[in-house]
């Protein structure tokens, strides 16, 4: 399918922002066979009030044979908060690390932007592949690098998280993540499917990245602070980090 050019809130977000979903879904396009995605309930857009602000959440979902969901979503809270996040949710059928990128902004500046290849292996090891690829990259510092959280074990080395404060150090870290996409890409489609029980392996592998990520405070509280606790939950185990079926 082709990403058809709809309104969407990017316009109004962080350059940033915007560059970086036109390149996931680019690279997404280019190559990848999309098909649509359903959204439980009616949460392609939402909107909701924030101490005072409107809050928008704009929700892009697709499926591949290797991916049983792309998800992007973009949220922008009046002018003063600007979020995307992305997960690729492989198809447990396949070998395959999670890819996953997060940016927040404010007041025209990048304070937090994280992307990574998450390992769901038993062994939290990326595949010798992907390895390779990755430290074939050229090598790239930024000035002023990030903590990971204390759940953040889920990372791989190659887990990039940083507060860019400039335009170029905003241009490395995109560039930076869409090579990450093109591996992972490239990768998929050379992929074999594995055997029941490497599959029950990464079915267990997938649920500890998303049991990890919902330990993420900051998200839920501004969830729940716009929508109440019950449909925050709903969201963060329907929406942004649901489980693979067994």
């Amino acid at each position: 399918m082709t990403i058809t050019s709809i309104s969407s809130i990017r316009t109004e977000q962080h350059p940033l922002i915007r560059k970086l979903a036109d390149c996931i879904e680019g690279v997404w396009q280019r190559y990848l066979d999309l098909s649509p995605y359903d959204l439980p309930g009616d949460l392609g857009y939402v909107e909701g009030r924030l101490e005072g602000e409107k809050l928008r959440i704009e929700n892009r979902c697709y499926q591949t044979p290797q991916f049983r969901k792309l998800h992007l979503e973009l949220a922008k809270v009046g002018t003063q908060l600007d979020i995307l996040h992305c997960v690729m949710f492989p198809n447990p059928n396949y070998p395959l690390p999670m890819f996953g990128t997060d940016l927040v902004g404010g007041r025209g500046k990048i304070s937090a932007a994280i992307a990574d290849l998450s390992p769901t292996s038993p062994t939290l090891t990326l595949p010798p592949p992907y390895i390779q690829l990755l430290k074939a990259l050229p090598e790239i510092h930024f000035s002023q690098p990030r903590d990971l959280p204390e759940w953040g074990d889920i990372f791989s080395e190659f887990c990039l998280f940083v507060r860019p404060n400039s335009e170029g150090e905003e241009e490395l870290f995109l560039s930076r993540v869409e090579s990450y996409l093109e591996i992972h890409c490239q990768m998929a489609l050379a992929m074999q499917p594995v055997a029941d029980e490497e599959r029950l392996q990464i079915i267990a592998g997938q649920r500890n990245y998303c049991s990890k990520q919902r330990q993420n405070d900051k998200t839920r509280r501004v969830l729940e602070k716009a929508f109440g606790e019950e449909w925050a939950e709903s969201y963060m185990t329907n929406v942004l980090f649901d489980l693979p079926e067994d």
